[in-house]
């Protein structure tokens, strides 16, 4: 009371002076200052661009906060909470994470496949084996197909306590995995290891089973719903004029019979690829690597419109590939001289036919584009709506057919690996709603943590660790693999690259800077809190916050 007098008559002496000035002199917490707020700033946190990125949903800034740590184990759990094959997704995934990745506007994107990758291996050699705790559901599934997609879903619902059947008409697992991505890019001990890991579980995987009708396999087997993972194994064909159709092979039987004929497919020594995706570039690589002196790809389009990847495209000029852009193939004759017609693109940027007509020499023609899924053992199933070879699936993937769902390569979607474990992993979670009669709703997104959520100005520039290569030479004769991985050192220094986007890292600088020490420290891993008592809402904790963790609300009157 006897403060307040004092307080009060000073006033009453300056009534013309502010009242902050007014005030006796002391520390910021003699004096709440709260009350002169306008707007409060608030801690949360923001979806980071490589979680939002991710087609198989990893918690990405997770497990690479534990990796700074040198919490390898740690990092490997999170991860397989959502994706049971890093190190395959660390070799073959697009990394759609590193484009969207904030640091890639302070230097470049964070290597973050490389981590995982480092991640994954560690685990390979070191045993890890996933944690979870799930009660046995007494409901049992049944899943067609070993490919991505089949896997994911059948290592999730084993995770939620269901027993799980996979039936895979090939001889291995793995699907495209296997037969379509060449083992110079994913070696296949890495997937082998990585499915044992997956069926260890106690999932029980029947190899040469090819399945005619989904609806009797279901019944003799007592499954109370059934997922379908089909690849798409079937190659699309165009008519080339020939007299010699066995000159004309397509992708990915070339790709298919590199790993289960008894001996590899013979191309000659000048092949010509026609299209213009990753499966023409591995296609034409796999060429060289099979002796080819030539190996040229021909597209009808120019290289803006080519959906290979940059890097993609980028090793395979390195391997001495040849790439015709703008050309379309027209004709290929008995001796193996194909016409082409040179393409030019018009206003609009679509090619069109110029008149203009060469010839290339080739020993064989491979056809690259595209493929689709055999969709005929399911046409019959009352329900099922097939529009251009994929099926249509509702919000919770289940199909017209109640207890069917489909994924991967047989919905609309795009056909990557981490596409369709992301699959695997949705419908996973919705078949376990569907099994107890429940809705598996997702969680609302957090607010994006856009670059200009940060404050750059905190981070040095710390360049990006840039993997080992194969010698070119050596890629010619070998299937050895092209990209190596990090080691313990380099990956410690990538992980801690990551910016923290729109996540407190209790870096402390809320805390040196408040003017009205409103900033409470609750402890390591517990974050901090704001005393609104003292706070006054000038916004300088929001200024200096590193990562974008703090945001000014309009205060409440």
């Amino acid at each position: 009371m006897e403060k307040q007098k004092n307080i009060n008559s000073k006033k009453d002496k300056d009534t013309n002076k502010p009242f902050a000035i007014t005030l006796d002199v002391g520390t910021s917490l003699a004096n709440e200052t709260g009350s002169w707020r306008t707007e409060r700033p608030v801690y949360l946190d923001r979806l980071p661009p490589c979680n939002n990125a991710c087609p198989a949903g990893e918690n990405i800034q997770a497990w690479l906060y534990l990796a700074e740590e040198k919490d390898y184990q740690g990092a490997f759990q999170e991860i397989m909470k959502n994706n049971p094959m890093p190190a395959t997704h660390g070799r073959a995934c697009y990394h759609p994470c590193e484009t969207a990745c904030n640091r890639k506007d302070v230097d470049s994107a964070v290597n973050i496949h490389a981590v995982e990758r480092f991640i994954g291996d560690q685990a390979i050699e070191k045993g890890w084996v996933p944690k979870y705790d799930a009660k046995p559901s007494n409901k049992t599934v049944l899943i067609i197909g070993a490919g991505p997609s089949g896997l994911s879903a059948a290592y999730h619902l084993t995770r939620l306590g269901h027993k799980v059947t996979i039936y895979e008409a090939g001889p291995v697992a793995g699907g495209m995995m296997s037969f379509g991505i060449p083992a110079y890019r994913l070696p296949r001990n890495i997937i082998q290891a990585e499915v044992k890991r997956i069926l260890d579980m106690g999932i029980e995987l029947k190899l040469n089973h090819k399945v005619d009708d989904v609806q009797h396999e279901m019944k003799t087997g007592n499954f109370d719903a059934c997922f379908l993972a089909i690849g798409a194994h079937i190659a699309n064909r165009i008519n080339i004029p020939t007299p010699d159709t066995s000159k004309i092979l397509d992708a990915a039987g070339v790709l298919r019979d590199m790993e289960t004929g008894k001996n590899p497919p013979k191309l000659g020594r000048r092949v010509v690829v026609y299209g213009g995706g990753d499966t023409a570039v591995d296609v034409a690589r796999t060429a060289k690597r099979l002796g080819a002196e030539e190996s040229i790809i021909v597209y009808r389009s120019g290289r803006d419109q080519m959906k290979a990847h940059d890097f993609e495209v980028k090793e395979a000029l390195e391997e001495g590939v040849t790439l015709n852009w703008l050309t379309t193939i027209k004709e290929m004759d008995a001796s193996g001289s194909i016409k082409v017609e040179k393409m030019e693109l018009d206003a609009e940027g679509y090619p069109q036919p110029s008149g203009k007509f060469e010839t290339i020499e080739a020993d064989s023609m491979v056809l690259a584009l595209g493929q689709n899924v055999d969709t005929s053992f399911i046409k019959n199933i009352p329900g099922l709506n097939i529009i251009d070879n994929v099926v249509e699936v509702a919000t919770n993937m289940m199909t017209g057919y109640a207890g069917l769902f489909a994924g991967g390569d047989m919905v609309p979607s795009e056909r990557t690996i981490t596409v369709a474990v992301g699959h695997g992993k949705k419908a996973a979670n919705q078949i376990n709603a569907w099994l107890f009669d429940k809705t598996d709703s997702p969680l609302p997104k957090h607010e994006l943590a856009s670059f200009d959520k940060l404050n750059d100005w905190y981070y040095t520039d710390a360049p990006i660790t840039m993997q080992p290569q194969l010698d070119v030479i050596r890629r010619h004769t070998t299937f050895e693999e092209v990209l190596g991985g990090l080691d313990d050192s380099n990956a410690l220094y990538e992980a801690r690259r990551c910016l923290s986007c729109g996540n407190c890292f209790e870096c402390d600088n809320c805390y040196g800077v408040c003017p009205d020490n409103a900033v409470i420290k609750l402890g390591p891993g517990k974050r901090f809190e704001f005393n609104y008592d003292y706070c006054k809402g000038c916004g300088i904790c929001v200024k200096e916050c590193p990562c974008g963790a703090i945001k000014m609300e309009p205060e409440e009157i």
